[in-house]
């Protein structure tokens, strides 16, 4: 009977010990995060254990919406009109696409179907999946800032180069091989982000790679002129902008328009993140 209850308690202890070891095991495999931010005055840099993000100051300002006429007359389609001024307040935005080495950061898995460099933008993304990374986001950052999607007018405003747009037909160029990577070069891949030529704003891949979400409800534009617009109240679709890898060269113009359902998971779907101008 002595060595039944001595052979019970020697098991015990060795599930015991093995449990904790397991368990420390797993905190060495999920470091605490911590970050740093560092400022200038046009940029936001966050450092998030050795992974780093930066968000560029778009400043407020006027502009025309929608396909002007740089855009041509033969791309555009009726969704990109009527053109109308549209007054922003200043913001920021991300220099790249989300990349798959942030997303894995913030939320312990990576749902991309492309994959084979971690700075390569995640994909495979739904709108409710992004916001859901958002979340997230603040909450590393101790919800010091106010990080969200960008509106479609903020996203096209900063796809123009913002106040210091040149006019150009694509972000950044008005040859679509400088700023993008689209179904004519992309060799049906995405590719690492910021290895085209930035645009004005020193913002990388707003033409091409990938669909980017907006905050926006898929709507009509109105002839208005509007200030901050945020879209519809609500809908079935959300907005998504830029061209992605799978589309052709007419539609990575910044005035280009597209919307998916919420539900979507696609390899041409991603997102670029942007934050309320107000620091603490």
């Amino acid at each position: 009977m002595k060595q039944r209850v001595v052979r019970y308690w020697f098991l015990l202890m060795v599930v015991v010990a093995s449990v904790f070891l397991a368990s420390c095991r797993e905190d060495e495999q999920i470091p605490a995060k911590t970050y740093t931010i560092a400022y200038t005055d046009t940029t936001v840099v966050f450092r998030i254990n050795n992974v780093s993000f930066t968000m560029v100051r778009v400043e407020g300002g006027t502009y025309r919406m929608g396909a002007t006429e740089e855009q041509g007359e033969e791309d555009p389609d009726e969704y990109e009109y009527p053109v109308h001024v549209v007054n922003l307040s200043s913001f920021y935005i991300c220099q790249t696409e989300v990349t798959q080495e942030l997303w894995q950061l913030v939320m312990n898995e990576n749902p991309s179907l492309i994959r084979g460099d971690m700075q390569q933008p995640v994909d495979c993304v739904k709108w409710d999946m992004c916001q859901n990374f958002i979340a997230k986001l603040n909450e590393l950052l101790d919800n010091q800032f106010e990080i969200r999607m960008p509106s479609e007018a903020e996203w096209e405003y900063a796809a123009r180069g913002g106040n210091r747009s040149r006019g150009y037909k694509y972000s950044g160029s008005n040859n679509v091989d400088e700023v993008a990577w689209y179904e004519g070069n992309s060799d049906k891949s995405t590719h690492p982000v910021a290895t085209k030529k930035p645009n004005e704003l020193g913002l990388y891949d707003m033409s091409g790679n990938l669909w980017e979400w907006c905050s926006d409800w898929q709507g009509h534009y109105r002839p208005e002129e509007q200030t901050n617009p945020a879209g519809p109240l609500d809908g079935s679709h959300h907005i998504m902008r830029g061209g992605s890898w799978t589309y052709d060269q007419s539609f990575c113009r910044v005035s280009r328009r597209n919307y998916t359902s919420n539900v979507i998971r696609a390899s041409n779907c991603g997102l670029r993140i942007a934050m309320t101008a107000k620091l603490p």
